[in-house]
């Protein structure tokens, strides 16, 4: 069973986040590289989510989807893309 909005955001401010919330991108929607100053986290409720770190020795996709947790670690340069039904997550900050 999907958990509601309200609890995952809940969780997410469990772990240490203060600046929490819940955000949905379109089907495929893309960011290209780049960083936040502090660490963020993504609790993915609905979709698909792929990070790559090009900045990696070997810079490799990971796709994630529902209940997964993704922490991106300060100053880390990323781009993501959503899967083709867009995504639904909680993001930490």
């Amino acid at each position: 069973m999907a958990r509601s909005k309200k609890d995952a955001e809940a969780e997410v401010r469990s772990w240490g986040f203060n600046h929490v919330f819940t955000w949905t991108d379109g089907p495929n929607a893309y960011y290209s590289p780049h960083r936040h100053q502090a660490l963020s986290t993504h609790l993915l409720l609905r979709g698909e989510l792929t990070i790559s770190y090009p900045d990696d020795k070997e810079p490799r996709k990971e796709t994630f989807g529902p209940g997964a947790r993704v922490d991106v670690d300060a100053n880390r340069r990323h781009e993501v893309w959503m899967g083709p039904e867009g995504c639904t997550y909680v993001i930490g900050e």
